[in-house]
């Protein structure tokens, strides 16, 4: 959508596509890679996924409800009470330009994920609109399974072998250590904030990413786009046949 002028839109939407893709992501600590890998893993899933569900791909929102690893520095957090009603303004602007389904590619986990399953609800049901919202590592947590051997984490094997695909100086090897590492709390289990660790790992003992290696993490990458690729071609479809588009 940043590339084409008003003219060009007009011309297009809804006449020759009626989906967009939204990404959101946010700024906190992700063990050895980037603190922005919230905000490039669904940004590269929209760019592998638009060109095969004839999407265009909106403006990402970079800032989310980062939460507990807000106070690690390079963070940010936007309250829920801000962030709640700017990306149901996005979604409504989306509606109004004449997009039918909107999909969001989401790139952060917590209360964020809950809240913008919330928003797009809202949006569909208010505007008679389609909406999904993917959160890309449970979406394909069969694939990080597959390909891992085990369930991985934030910041763990599976999302650190992802940024690794994009760009393998994201990474910093030399600064891994164990100690970055800690299982996620179970839910009312307890709450620290700031997080023990940056890398939170979904099942204990296991998915620390400490192999690196570059044939997995591209694997991973290309079964992740492809997962989420089906599931949006399939949910199109459903609504089309359905009659909901």
């Amino acid at each position: 959508m940043d590339d084409l002028n008003w003219m060009e839109f007009r011309e297009i939407v809804p006449a020759k596509v009626k989906t967009v893709l939204l990404t959101t992501g946010t700024l906190e600590p992700h063990g050895v890679v980037n603190n922005g890998a919230d905000n490039l893993a669904p940004a590269k899933i929209a760019e592998a996924v638009a060109p095969q569900v004839n999407a265009l791909i909106a403006p990402h929102i970079p800032y989310g409800v980062t939460g507990s690893m807000a106070p690690y520095p390079g963070a940010t957090h936007i309250p829920a009470e801000v962030y709640v009603p700017y990306v149901r303004a996005v979604l409504v602007g989306l509606t109004r330009n004449g997009f039918k389904n909107i999909v969001i590619i989401n790139g952060h986990g917590g209360p964020q994920a809950d809240l913008l399953n919330k928003i797009a609800q809202d949006v569909a049901i208010e505007y008679r609109v389609n909406t999904l919202v993917v959160h890309w590592w449970g979406a394909c947590s069969d694939v990080t399974q597959e390909v891992f051997g085990n369930a991985g984490g934030h910041a763990g094997e599976n999302e650190t072998a992802f940024i690794q695909a994009i760009n393998p100086k994201l990474v910093k090897k030399e600064r891994y250590s164990d100690a970055l590492g800690s299982p996620n709390a179970p839910p009312a289990a307890y709450s620290a904030t700031p997080a023990p660790s940056s890398i939170g790992l979904y099942k204990s003992g296991e998915g620390m990413p400490h192999d690196f290696d570059q044939k997995k993490a591209d694997d991973y990458f290309r079964r992740v786009n492809g997962c989420v690729t089906r599931l949006l071609q399939d949910t199109l479809r459903r609504w089309h046949e359905g009659g909901l588009d």
